[in-house]
């Protein structure tokens, strides 16, 4: 089983592993399309105001551009520690035992726009691109990464969960996929998807996927571990789960 989280746009600073070295990342022939954006991101860096309007920034944000400026000479950590937010603490991989965290190295790939994606363990540095982002002369993110993601995940031979959010899904959409929905229940009966618990369910799921020792092959498997942890799951179609939350 492989589950495809979604990045986050805060991320930790720092690392002590060496710099960015893209030919050390899963999934090497993603590789040109990596040093294409990895190039023009530090190009753009010199730029201050062009960097704030293609990455969405305001005018505070000068450390984010400064991460984009030193990304080939910044130390690297895993990506797994990298990313933070909502979702990374529902996940709680720091609260994990040994063998969990062995297994979330094999499980989790991690979305990203500027490396496609990245395994759990790749080292990668603090750096600022977002799924929406475009960047002068390259066209949307999407142009660049679908022809040669999609394929790649696709080549993957394992049951994949892709609980990316629909912008990142749009990068490299993973033919056979599981996707999963959030949605919070009113006493009403009506139902909304919630940004919030949305990202908090989900790193509840990919966290319960990490531990099972069910051997998860389809839907069903899927529903069956997040029910016996306590979510109240309903399977909507062969390629989609609900989770529902009050």
């Amino acid at each position: 089983m492989l589950v495809i989280l979604p990045p986050s746009e805060t991320k930790s600073d720092g690392g002590k592993a060496a710099p960015l070295d893209l030919d050390s990342l899963v999934l090497p022939e993603l590789t040109p399309v990596r040093r294409k954006l990895a190039d023009a991101i530090v190009e753009l860096a010199a730029d201050l105001d062009a960097s704030r309007a293609a990455l969405g920034l305001g005018a505070s944000a000068v450390a984010e551009v400064e991460r984009n400026a030193d990304l080939w000479e910044s130390p690297t950590r895993t990506a797994i520690t990298r990313y933070t937010g909502v979702l990374y603490d529902a996940l709680d991989y720091p609260g994990m035992t040994r063998a969990a965290k062995t297994k979330a190295g094999d499980r989790l790939m991690i979305g990203s726009a500027l490396f496609g994606v990245v395994g759990a363990e790749d080292l990668i540095p603090a750096y600022r691109l977002s799924g929406g982002s475009k960047l002068p002369g390259l066209g949307t993110l999407g142009a660049l990464w679908k022809p040669v993601l999609s394929p790649a995940l696709d080549a993957i031979d394992d049951f994949v969960v892709d609980l990316r959010s629909g912008v990142y899904q749009k990068l490299g959409p993973v033919d056979g996929a599981v996707t999963a929905t959030v949605v919070t229940e009113f006493p009403d009966g009506s139902r909304k998807v919630v940004s919030h618990f949305n990202k908090h369910y989900k790193g509840l799921m990919a966290r319960e996927l990490v531990r099972t020792r069910r051997n998860v092959r389809d839907v069903n498997g899927l529903a069956a571990v997040l029910s016996d942890a306590g979510q109240r799951v309903e399977v909507t179609s062969p390629l989609e789960i609900t989770v529902v939350t009050e």
